[in-house]
């Protein structure tokens, strides 16, 4: 396999366990929130599934920015991974 692959691969990995990092971490939120927090709300307050889906996504990006840094102080980048982004044309 080439660098190409490789850096199509880890991309595409990496953004399937940030995905399924968020949607584990909203359904642990959404079921703490309903059994603990909710009985003691009055039913008016709808706006929990927003606050609940936004701090799963903060939740996601931080352990998916410290599990790339572990990962990249493990592996030698530069020997596997093309950059995605080149200049065309050098100054």
């Amino acid at each position: 396999m080439n660098k190409r692959i490789n850096t199509l691969l880890f991309v595409l990995g990496a953004t399937v366990f940030n995905v399924i990092i968020a949607v584990l971490s909203f359904f642990i939120l959404a079921i703490l929130y309903i059994k603990l927090i909710m009985p003691l709300l009055p039913d008016t307050n709808h706006s929990w599934i927003l606050i609940v889906f936004l701090v799963s996504l903060v939740i996601s990006f931080v352990v998916y920015r410290y599990v790339s840094k572990y990962f990249i102080k493990k592996i030698d980048v530069n020997k596997y991974f093309d950059p995605l982004f080149v200049r065309k044309y050098k100054r």
